[in-house]
């Protein structure tokens, strides 16, 4: 027997305000068309004034769990990936944790920034698998709204805030790649390259939240190598190519980077799960709210093989093999 966490729910959350880049026009020095040349984005939410990361992620976690139909006291980990906490501590998994009225088992962030999805499903991934624990929430939720410099033009155009969430269950399985669930993950980092895409401030060096910075070209030159790097990783582990995924769900970074991977990867385009366009990037919040929208229309469906992707920050990256 080998034990397998099995995705059985998944649900997400967007704030109400969106942001289109009509309304950017009249921010910053920049235009519509030029957005969606570079990017693809088209719009994004935003977060309302006192709307925080927790609660963002508490609605995307009750979607979750009635996807899943279980209960929130069935939960017995939260594992959390933000890189916009409501506080420096008590960590924002603590807050959902309360706030869903669980009080017992563990919960806890993870910081890998726009990686952080397939980071907190690989820790939650070894939890279930060692059998210490049932059933995980993973959420990605993120505020990037409020560490963004609103005239730098290079910047702003590109994040919004929003959550994604998955239930993850301890299930038997037969130990191959038919089996439901996580079936393969493969994480990277490399802290040489903080100052291509880096927040300027933190507790102990500025005393303030700082504001985000990036180095445009170099991220992507980066971006499209190292993904390219750990797919092909992920399929000389597993056995698996191009051809066997259903399901390409990239992190929702810029629709170039998006394009450029899976021309690198052979990844046929009507199988690559795209929401940048009405997202923009919302970080580690970028994949599960991919996936459950695209769970939602009907795309993925229970048996499908979904490969995840994600580059951030540090740089971090990885990937992830799902049997959904």
């Amino acid at each position: 027997m080998t034990l397998r966490s099995v995705v059985i729910g998944c649900g997400h959350y967007l704030p109400e305000r969106i942001l289109t880049n009509s309304d950017i026009e009249k921010i910053v020095d920049t235009t519509d068309d030029w957005i969606i040349e570079r990017t693809g984005i088209q719009s994004r939410h935003i977060a309302a004034e006192g709307e925080t990361t927790s609660m963002l992620a508490t609605r995307a976690a009750e979607r979750a769990i009635e996807n899943a139909g279980c209960l929130a006291t069935d939960i017995d980990l939260i594992v959390l990936a933000t890189a916009t906490p409501d506080y420096t501590f008590p960590s924002t998994a603590t807050q959902v944790q309360a706030a869903l009225g669980i009080h017992s088992g563990a919960a806890f962030d993870v910081q890998a920034v726009c990686s952080g999805f397939v980071y907190a499903l690989t820790v939650a991934d070894k939890f279930l698998i060692s059998g210490s624990h049932k059933r995980a929430l993973v959420i990605g939720a993120e505020t990037f709204s409020r560490i963004l410099d609103w005239t730098d033009r290079t910047t702003c155009v590109l994040f919004g805030d929003g959550a994604g969430a998955v239930v993850l269950e301890a299930q038997s399985g037969k130990g191959t790649l038919e089996d439901r669930g996580v079936l393969n993950t493969v994480l990277r980092s490399d802290g040489r390259h903080r100052d291509k895409l880096y927040v300027d401030g933190g507790p102990s060096t500025t005393g303030t939240s700082g504001h985000l910075r990036m180095e445009g070209r170099e991220v992507f030159r980066h971006a499209v190598t190292c993904l390219a790097e750990v797919i092909e990783e992920t399929f000389a582990q597993t056995g698996v190519s191009a051809q066997d995924i259903q399901w390409f769900v990239p992190h929702q970074a810029n629709r170039r980077i998006i394009d450029a991977t899976a021309r690198k990867l052979n990844i046929d385009p009507a199988h690559v799960v795209v929401t940048v366009e009405k997202h923009g990037n919302t970080s580690a919040a970028s994949i599960p709210l991919a996936l459950s929208t695209a769970c939602q229309d009907g795309r993925i469906k229970r048996g499908d093989l979904v490969l995840l992707e994600a580059m951030g920050g540090g740089f971090t990256w990885g990937a992830a093999l799902v049997r959904w």
